[in-house]
């Protein structure tokens, strides 16, 4: 079975920084382009940061441009979120999100979600 474990979330103060894991299992991971999503409470999924397979291109949300770097490590099957000079209005769930393609078929997978919270 498919897995994504992300972790690396938690409270944290306005201007802070936290970084977030997601580990692949159980599938050819360095086929795979990786996403990070957010959700915040009352509002809809939104995608946040985007790398390429081998990871020469990553795009991101206006919203979060010059302070989240998103990255990957094929060898150790993880993509990371960088997160730095964190706002308020980045508390959600975090998901991270696997898109791959066999063929025709398209496949998609998400991780289960992880918590950051930006408070005083």
């Amino acid at each position: 079975q498919v897995q994504l474990v992300e972790s690396g979330g938690g409270l944290v103060q306005p201007g802070g920084s936290l970084r977030l894991s997601c580990v692949a299992s159980r599938f050819t991971f360095s086929r795979y382009s990786m996403s990070w999503y957010r959700q915040a409470a009352g509002k809809e999924r939104e995608l946040v940061a985007g790398i390429t397979t081998a990871g020469g291109t990553q795009d991101y949300a206006d919203s979060v441009k010059g302070r989240f770097t998103i990255s990957r490590g094929n060898a150790e099957n993880t993509i990371y979120l960088q997160m730095n000079s964190l706002k308020s209005e980045d508390t959600a769930v975090y998901y991270c999100h696997a898109r791959g393609w066999i063929g025709t078929t398209r496949y998609d997978y998400w991780g289960q979600g992880t918590q950051v919270t930006v408070s005083l």
